[in-house]
């Protein structure tokens, strides 16, 4: 009844993997608690419902800044949430062992802390594998061979770019713009080109739904609803693909 589980502990979302069935939970590394009685609400997907929208106890957090765990205890309940979820409360049901991705620059004791996480979340064993590894791997190159393998994973938190020959990591170099990074500057963009104040989930739908770095043929726009700055009110603009290429152009 032993399992094998692939987790890729995002700054953004939490992945995991299991043998035979692909990817079997892809939701965020966020997580709701009741700053009174310190009870953690609602986790993943359901938590990031709450970003903007909760009373002043309740506190929605995210346990993961840049790739490194900034909230241990939080990011143990995060896996711990996932990995009962998937055993569905089995007795019988056991991870035998869980390979993590992790950040390339990480120090040893921040990679001590991603183990110590996972085998407090359930694993029986926890192993490390750096992110730019795992991608390669999982891309099919042949990192075995003495050519040069280029990767460059974009991230919430973090890019990681790297060189990878003959089994290992040649070169490599741990970004702090990511994702998260894109999705402020067009908030700010918004804000500074509109004067309209609109949230981090409508900012990620815009990047998502309308976002490119270079100009492509299918014209792309959506709308967006947000604060007026100058009047308070609710208003709705219509935000072109050009506009998001704008904001995350530097």
């Amino acid at each position: 009844f032993g399992r094998s589980v692939g987790i890729d502990l995002g700054t953004a979302n939490t992945l995991l993997y299991l043998a035979g069935r692909g990817i079997v939970i892809n939701e965020p590394s966020i997580a709701a608690v009741n700053n009174k009685t310190g009870q953690v609400l609602a986790i993943g997907a359901e938590a990031k419902k709450m970003l903007g929208r909760t009373p002043n106890h309740i506190n929605v957090v995210r346990p993961l800044i840049s790739g490194v765990i900034s909230d241990f205890e939080m990011t143990q309940e995060i896996l711990k949430h996932f990995l009962k979820r998937l055993s569905g409360n089995s007795p019988f049901f056991t991870y035998q062992r869980a390979i993590v991705g992790i950040p390339s620059n990480l120090t040893e004791v921040e990679r001590k802390s991603v183990e110590d996480a996972v085998v407090s979340a359930g694993a029986l064993k926890s192993f490390i594998i750096e992110e730019p590894i795992a991608a390669a791997l999982g891309a099919r190159l042949p990192i075995d061979e003495p050519i040069a393998n280029m990767i460059v994973d974009i991230g919430g938190g973090t890019t990681e770019i790297a060189i990878i020959s003959m089994g290992g990591t040649v070169t490599a170099r741990s970004l702090k713009i990511a994702g998260d990074r894109l999705t402020e500057d067009i908030i700010r963009f918004i804000r500074e080109e509109f004067k309209l104040a609109i949230g981090e989930p409508s900012a990620e739908e815009l990047k998502m739904r309308v976002g490119s770095a270079v100009p492509v043929d299918e014209r792309l726009e959506m709308a967006v609803r947000g604060r007026d700055m100058a009047t308070g009110l609710p208003r709705e603009i219509l935000i072109k693909g050009s506009f998001v290429r704008s904001a995350i152009h530097r």
